[in-house]
C-alpha cells in the first residue's frame, strides 16, 4: 500500500542557536524521530536556516536581498551537510531540493517536481527542501517557508503538514498552548502573536493562514515545538502542539493547485448574492462584482473576496479585468466557471 506523505517544516529559530549556529542537538531529535516515521510516510522535509547559518560568515552582514542570497549560498551546503550527518547512521539518505515559486506557479514543472521527490521515496530518500534564494525573483518569491511547505503538501495531497516553531503552539492569552482549532476563522486568526524571530521570516500569523488554506483542503495541520520531548513523534499523534483540523473537501487535483500553486495576479471584491451563488457552487458572473482591486488577464487566477474584505475563494478569469465594466450590463457573462472556482 502506498504510504501517506508528511510534510515537515522547521523554521530557522527551531534549528538554530541565538549565535546562528545550526542546533546538532535539535538535527539530531529530527533525524531519529523521521527514521521512525519514514516507515509509515514518504516524508519532505522543508528547512530554513541556510541564511542564518551562512550569515555569520559575511562580516559586515546588514540583510540587504544581496546580502541575504549570499548567506543563502553559504549557508545551504552547511545545512544539508549537518542533516546528513544525523541521518547517515539511520541509514537514510537526503538530497536537496531547492525550489523557486515559478515551478509551483507552471503546473508541468510542479509535476516534474512531483516525479522526482517520488523516485527519491523509492530510493528510501528524503527530499529537503527550501527556496533557491541565490537566483529567486524578489517578485515571485516565496512569502516564507510556510508557504513553500504547503504548496508541496497541497500539491501532493499530504495527510499532514507539520509547522515546527520556538514556540509550543498557538497560545491563548494567557499564554498556555490552545490543543486544538476546529476551524482556522478570524478568531483563531486574532490570537497569532505578530512578533517573529530574529532570524526567521515568518511567524504565527504565517503559520496559521497557511494552517488554514491546508486544512480547508482537507489536510491535517499541526503547529509545535521540537524542544518537547519526542516533538515530531508526538505531533503526527496531534499529542502536542497545536492541531488544526482538516475539513471535508472534494476539491480536484487541479482546483487545489488552482488554491495554493497559481500565482494570484488580481483581486475583485463581489456583492452578497454572488457569494451566495458561489456557495452553492454557481459560476462568478460579471454582474455580481463590485470593485476591481487589482487587474489580472484571461487565464490568470485571482483573489474573490466579499464586501468586508474578506478573501473567501480563488478563481481563473475567462476574461480580462479591463473589460469587466462593458461586461457588466450584459446578462449571464462569466467572470469564472464554477469549475474553475475554489472556495477557501
Amino acid at each position: 500500500m502506498r504510504k501517506p506523505i508528511l510534510v515537515v517544516k522547521f523554521g530557522s529559530a527551531a534549528i538554530t542557536t541565538k549565535e546562528g549556529e545550526i542546533d546538532e542537538r535539535i538535527v539530531l531529535e529530527i533525524a531519529r524521530q523521521a527514521a521512525e516515521l519514514q516507515q509509515r510516510y514518504n516524508i519532505v522535509i522543508v528547512s530554513s536556516g541556510a541564511v542564518a547559518a551562512g550569515k555569520r560568515f559575511l562580516p559586515k552582514y546588514a540583510g540587504t536581498l544581496s546580502e541575504r542570497k549570499a548567506a543563502a549560498a553559504i549557508g545551504n551546503p552547511l545545512l544539508v551537510r549537518k542533516y546528513s550527518t544525523y541521518f547517515k547512521p539511520f541509514k537514510i539518505g537526503l538530497a536537496q531540493s531547492l525550489c523557486e515559486r515559478q515551478h509551483f506557479a507552471n503546473r508541468n514543472q510542479f509535476l516534474q517536481l512531483k516525479s522526482t521527490y517520488e523516485e527519491l521515496w523509492k530510493n528510501n530518500i528524503i527530499p529537503i527542501a527550501n527556496e533557491n534564494d541565490v537566483v529567486s525573483n524578489k517578485e515571485l518569491k516565496f512569502s516564507d517557508n510556510d508557504e513553500l511547505a504547503t504548496l508541496i503538501a497541497v500539491g501532493f495531497g499530504a495527510e499532514q503538514i507539520l509547522f515546527s516553531t520556538s514556540v509550543p503552539g498557538v497560545l491563548d492569552g494567557e499564554g498556555k498552548v490552545i490543543p486544538e482549532i476546529k476551524v482556522v476563522d478570524k478568531d483563531a486568526l486574532s490570537l497569532a502573536r505578530t512578533e517573529k524571530s530574529a532570524v526567521g521570516l515568518g511567524g504565527m500569523t504565517s503559520k496559521l493562514n497557511f494552517a488554514r488554506l491546508a486544512s480547508q483542503l482537507g489536510i491535517k495541520a499541526v503547529i509545535f515545538s521540537m524542544q518537547t520531548e519526542n516533538g515530531l513523534l508526538k505531533a503526527v499523534k496531534g499529542e502536542t502542539g497545536t492541531v488544526c483540523l482538516p475539513q471535508a473537501s472534494k476539491v480536484s487535483s487541479r482546483n487545489k493547485w488552482i488554491a495554493s500553486g497559481s500565482l494570484i495576479k488580481g483581486e475583485v471584491t463581489i456583492d452578497k448574492g454572488a457569494v451566495e451563488a458561489l456557495q452553492k457552487r454557481k459560476s462568478l458572473l460579471a454582474v455580481g462584482v463590485k470593485e476591481i482591486v487589482q487587474g489580472f488577464e484571461a487565464g490568470e487566477v485571482f483573489h474573490i473576496s466579499d464586501e468586508d474584505g474578506v478573501k473567501i475563494g480563488v478563481g481563473k478569469a475567462r476574461v480580462d479585468a479591463s473589460s469587466l465594466t462593458d461586461m457588466k450590463s450584459k446578462k449571464n457573462v462569466e467572470l469564472a466557471n464554477a469549475n474553475d472556482i475554489v472556495l477557501l
